[in-house]
């Protein structure tokens, strides 16, 4: 009989396409070649504003339910790491002029819905950001520091602070995915929306770069 493989390993070798596809985007492949200015990754800072404000606001609404209270971990909390980047990087009056792209709207807009009415869908969400940030998120962060000579002004939201092994966290968070008693029906929805916020993020990429291309002409 064939080993069922772990939930956690089906879910990144399903999504590792979209995965990616989304961060080899030719925005991202700029800003991380040096190709990119401060003001792109502004605009990027500015898009996980939108994000990170309706995930958290989302983890609120599904704290109590008994399947996603175990990956709530407050280890993870980005928003105040976010505003405070945004504070050094445009200035105390930062709110009034970075700007939400309509991707990005679009992307926050399903996990509002999602923490509203699929709190496991919610997880898909969850694990899709906040994995990435402590996995390829720390190489975007050392390219941004060193291209932009930032220490740790700015580039706060991937600086995990509070969780001294990275490593062992992310995998007690698999280990909670392989732990869920979700059915095979609702592990491919899952999948399934893992694969939605990819797309998600890849619309925002190219929104970014269409924007790029627009400023410079």
């Amino acid at each position: 009989m064939a080993d069922i493989l772990p939930f956690s390993r089906a879910l990144r070798e399903r999504t590792r396409t979209g995965h990616e596809h989304s961060e080899t985007s030719g925005f991202m492949a700029d800003l991380l070649s040096g190709k990119g200015t401060v003001q792109d990754y502004i605009a990027l800072v500015s898009q996980h504003y939108a994000i990170y404000r309706s995930l958290e606001a989302g983890a609120e609404l599904v704290r109590h339910d008994p399947i996603v209270a175990p990956f709530l971990s407050p280890q993870l909390t980005r928003l105040p790491a976010i505003e405070e980047d945004l504070r050094f990087l445009v200035g105390e009056y930062w709110r009034e002029r970075i700007v939400t792209l309509p991707a990005t709207a679009r992307y926050a807009r399903r996990i509002d819905e999602v923490a509203a009415s699929w709190p496991n869908g919610f997880v898909a969400h969850h694990y899709t950001r906040y994995l990435g940030d402590l996995s390829g998120g720390q190489v975007i962060r050392t390219m941004v520091q060193r291209q932009f000579g930032f220490e740790t002004n700015g580039v706060g939201f991937y600086l995990f602070d509070q969780i001294a092994k990275p490593r062992e966290f992310k995998d007690a968070y698999r280990a909670q995915l392989d732990a869920v008693p979700w059915d095979e029906a609702e592990r491919e929805r899952v999948i399934d929306e893992v694969l939605r916020a990819y797309r998600f993020n890849t619309e925002v990429f190219e929104e970014l770069q269409e924007r790029r291309a627009t400023s410079a002409a």
